[in-house]
């Protein structure tokens, strides 16, 4: 606990985090957002951990999350008034300030590099602290800032107005995140805040991260968003003079890889190794909320996670206590596993059930493919011009694996078919 604004007495929940290492840190002030629709502020949980958070330990911060008066553990209620949403926004600020001043004495925080930021009525209250110019502040970062008051019918308005008054005090850089489906902030009144601030002197650099997900008003709530808004961050607190280097990951989550274009995610029989227990598992995943990720691994194992810090490093712990060669297959809305091996496109040359077409193989041969045919992925069938071939099926590498195995025996190995493809093409004769 931390005493407020000295003018209106009343006790702060705080925290302060730490990274490793001996300091004095740079530190990070990051201002919580309002308790969701039809939730008591007092009921809302306590600001302790965030993607924000997480980030700015990475790169060496002590970060201060304090609660506002009546939010979560601190005492007292939110003053507002009405269309005046910066007023509200600048007893907010005092207070913040005055939970600052608490650390004078902390020998592991350096008061002269400090960065505000914060997350919707965070980034707000982040940009009304600013105004108040106080002595270390280097940077603030306001992420989808804004406010909206029930008292006040003409939101829009007043929150340009605000942002006026606020750009007009402020000598503090800053940098905005707003996007065009934001639930809250549509983009006609985020563009205009930010001209007004700008025009009344505030120095303000906009950066319109477009569709983010379901709502850009939650970009820092998913994984997704830190590709987005980490490298804008990091270019912003080296222009300021600010550390920006990636000193501690382990404070961040594992990044999502890109989507490999192996198969629609929704196509449950594209997925390598399962069975039919594994494949209701990711028929599961697919319904789970976001984030989330499905992990697989040849022997067996699958499983979805999701939510959570980390929910790929969380699956691919859990999956690496029981076997081996665990992969991440999907996250999100994407798949992301590629072939170790890759396979040749389908090539149409027949029916991937039409074991008369294969070339050069006897009857046990053709035996051997229509077993094939009947395996899960991931799998290859391999054959060669003598009559030879190989198949290979539930392996980390089967195309790998069907090749070296046909040539050991073998000379002029080819690929025939690939899971559920036939990837054989006829080669014209010298």
């Amino acid at each position: 606990m931390a005493p407020g604004d000295p003018e209106r007495p009343a006790q702060l929940q705080v925290t302060l985090l730490l990274p490793e290492g001996p300091g004095p840190f740079p530190l990070a002030i990051m201002n919580h957002g309002s308790a969701k629709r039809h939730q008591s502020p007092r009921d809302m949980p306590r600001y302790s951990a965030s993607f924000a958070a997480y980030y700015f330990l990475s790169r060496g911060y002590a970060v201060l999350l304090p609660m506002m008066r009546g939010f979560a553990g601190s005492e007292g209620r939110l003053q507002t008034h009405g269309c005046n949403l910066a007023g509200t926004a600048m007893e907010d600020a005092k207070d913040i300030l005055a939970a600052a001043v608490t650390l004078a004495d902390n020998q592991a925080i350096d008061l002269h590099r400090i960065v505000v930021a914060g997350q919707s009525f965070g980034g707000w209250n982040s940009l009304a602290f600013a105004a108040f110019n106080p002595p270390g502040v280097k940077a603030v970062i306001n992420f989808a800032g804004g406010m909206v008051e029930g008292d006040c019918d003409r939101g829009r308005d007043a929150l340009a107005k605000g942002a006026a008054q606020l750009g007009g005090l402020t000598h503090i850089p800053s940098l905005w995140f707003y996007g065009d489906n934001d639930s809250l902030f549509p983009p006609a009144t985020w563009r205009l805040m930010h001209d007004r601030y700008t025009e009344a002197g505030g120095n303000a650099r906009l950066v319109d991260v477009g569709t983010f997900m379901d709502d850009s008003h939650q970009l820092l709530s998913y994984t997704e968003g830190l590709a987005i808004w980490v490298p804008q961050v990091d270019a912003f607190l080296a222009e300021q003079g600010l550390p920006s280097q990636n000193l501690h990951p382990e404070y961040l989550p594992t990044p999502f890889p890109p989507a490999s274009g192996y198969a629609a995610a929704a196509d449950v029989d594209a997925v390598p190794y399962l069975n039919d227990k594994g494949r209701e598992l990711y028929r599961q995943f697919l319904a789970k909320p976001k984030p989330r990720a499905f992990i697989m691994a040849p022997h067996g194992f699958s499983g979805a996670f999701d939510q959570g810090f980390d929910p790929i490093a969380r699956g691919l712990d859990a999956c690496r206590k029981v076997t081996e060669g665990c992969q991440l297959y999907a996250v999100d809305n994407d798949v992301v596993w590629t072939r170790p091996t890759p396979s040749p496109a389908p090539s149409g040359f027949a029916a991937i059930s039409d074991s008369a077409a294969v070339p050069y193989l006897d009857d046990r041969g053709r035996e051997g493919y229509a077993r094939y045919t009947t395996l899960h992925r991931s799998k290859a069938f391999v054959i060669a011009p003598d009559g030879g071939w190989y198949f290979s099926s539930g392996t980390l590498d089967p195309l790998a694996q069907a090749l070296n195995g046909c040539a050991e025996k073998h000379q002029g190995c080819r690929l025939y078919a690939v899971d559920g493809d036939v990837v054989w093409v006829k080669q014209a004769m010298n």
